[in-house]
């Protein structure tokens, strides 16, 4: 009489339980896989959607705090400049080679928009044409993250 744990390896039926367990784990593995990676990208694009959420929250701040320069709505190009460079940077005036807080954030993709009213009362920043850097499939940002902050600067018009 044969037992069934010693001899499964060789009889046919043991024959056909191992390959019915290699077909089984392999439709597993492909499943479990797919669901790993789905998992990872859906919150690596969370984590970086996470950290422009922050730096647009840095830039508007800084540019609520700034002295702005210019007579009207449109920031003068130093004054947006030093704001996009806060946001994309984490700093101003960043060292030569210096890198963005997020893999293919330049400062193109930073909008600075005053809100006017005979003076600025308000500093918008955001981000657009941003791509998130994923491997399956492109998420774009177009006007987001986006964070105003009431303008509590100096308003020194030339």
């Amino acid at each position: 009489m044969n037992s069934w744990p010693h001899f499964a390896g060789s009889t046919a039926r043991g024959r056909r339980l191992r390959g019915s367990v290699i077909v089984e784990l392999t439709l597993s593995l492909t499943f479990l896989s797919a669901l790993f990676l789905g998992t990872w990208q859906y919150g690596y694009s969370f984590y970086i959607y996470g950290e422009l959420e922050q730096a647009v929250r840095a830039g508007a701040r800084y540019a609520s705090m700034l002295t702005y320069n210019s007579g009207s709505n449109t920031p003068t190009a130093a004054f947006t400049t030093a704001v996009q460079n806060v946001v994309v940077y984490g700093d101003p005036a960043p060292a030569s080679g210096a890198t963005p807080i997020v893999p293919g954030l330049t400062t193109n993709n930073v909008v600075v928009a005053p809100v006017w009213n005979n003076a600025p009362t308000g500093m918008t920043v955001s981000i657009t044409d941003y791509t998130i850097p994923t491997y399956f499939g492109n998420a774009t940002l177009v006007g987001k993250p986006t964070t105003t902050f009431p303008f509590v600067g100096i308003y020194g018009p030339p």
